[in-house]
């Protein structure tokens, strides 16, 4: 990974945090906003919060099973720690930092980065048709978008259709293969194609977008208590709203490419909070700043806790092994320096012992036998 095009994106990402943060804080009229979430419930906070800790839970079950597949084996405390990092690159361009995860598996079990990449694309695409299916439960009530979500439809299951037609892929990869500039990483892209071919079969699909559903179902929940404990009355409606809201948002955010859906994802929540929810748009701002603020950066800072106890715990397993490896090579060093001590004096002491049976039969006359 390009480390300096990685921390300038990530700069950027934090630029427009702040632009968008401010933005959205000044549309809400920011004294009246402060008001509102002076008054928001936050005994809800905990609740909102391990909400979307069920989310990262049950996408690690995925994140697993994606490994298993691939036959890939690494404790589960370090596998759980690599993919939790991998939500600190949450505000990268088009979430490309995730691959942070694939380097990482690399440097714990040297699986190559070409075979565990997959993993990150079949993440995104269970994920965008789990979302798609959430939207689903309130596109037929709102028809919000139904042609972007349709576009976003056809294009997932287009790549899926292709990537299962083995034959027809084959084919692509070895005419790509003749071309000069793609002899150099035709051994990658074939074993990149491989490991998706693995992740993408229709059994492990439909299970990781079960998987993806029940997931995403944790923070759409979150949003509908942040609408609660903001004073909006609670009904089985507004959590179909809810759903609509948080799944389309995302998507749209998703698609945008931007870090983290910065910009798009917070303007499509507000607009659709205002008009499924409520006219208001401070109540409509301070939703979307909480949303966001109880999702998108603390799993982010969530990611770098993990990423830091990850290095940490890969020195402390450095520096162990080198310590061992040293006391190791000393007691060899002892062993030797004692074996070589020893030696000379064996060879000396066995003569004179062999040396004194056969002189006293010739000092007597005896034959020795």
């Amino acid at each position: 990974m390009h480390i300096s095009k990685l921390r300038t994106g990530i700069v950027f990402s934090l630029v427009l945090a702040f632009v968008v943060t401010t933005a959205v804080a000044l549309y809400a009229d920011v004294p009246q906003m402060l008001g509102a979430l002076a008054r928001f419930r936050w005994e809800y906070l905990p609740l909102i919060l391990a909400l979307t800790l069920f989310n990262y839970i049950c996408r690690f079950f995925k994140w697993q099973y994606f490994l298993k597949r691939l036959g890939v084996h690494i404790p589960w405390i370090k596998s759980l720690l690599i993919f939790l990092s991998g939500l600190s690159m949450a505000i990268t361009p088009g979430k490309v930092g995730e691959l942070l995860k694939s380097y990482l598996l690399k440097s714990t079990t040297g699986d190559p980065i070409s075979h565990t990449s997959p993993i990150i694309v079949a993440e995104r695409l269970s994920d965008g048709l789990a979302m798609l299916i959430l939207a689903a439960t309130g596109l037929a009530l709102y028809r919000f978008n139904w042609a972007v979500l349709l576009i976003l439809l056809l294009v997932g299951l287009a790549s899926i259709l292709l990537i299962q037609n083995r034959t027809l892929s084959l084919a692509i990869l070895s005419s790509g293969e003749r071309l000069p500039f793609m002899a150099r990483i035709a051994r990658p892209v074939r074993a990149f194609y491989e490991s998706s071919y693995t992740l993408l079969q229709w059994r492990p699909l439909l299970l990781a977008v079960s998987i993806g559903v029940i997931s995403w179902s944790g923070e759409c929940v979150a949003l509908y208590f942040v609408f609660t404990g903001l004073g909006i009355a609670p009904s089985p409606d507004l959590l179909l709203k809810s759903t609509f809201i948080l799944s389309v948002s995302s998507l749209i955010g998703s698609a945008s490419g931007l870090p983290g859906g910065l910009g798009i994802a917070d303007g499509s929540m507000l607009g659709l909070t205002r008009l499924l929810v409520t006219t208001s748009a401070t109540l409509g701002g301070a939703a979307t700043l909480l949303i966001r603020l109880c999702t998108l950066w603390f799993g982010l800072g969530l990611g770098v806790i993990a990423l830091l106890t990850f290095r940490a715990t890969q020195h402390t397993g450095i520096s162990m092994k080198q310590e061992d490896s040293e006391e190791e090579n000393s007691t060899q060093g002892l062993e030797h320096e004692t074996t070589s001590n020893t030696l000379p004096t064996l060879p000396l002491s066995e003569r004179q012992r062999g040396l004194e049976p056969a002189s006293a039969p010739a000092r007597n006359g005896d034959k020795a036998l």
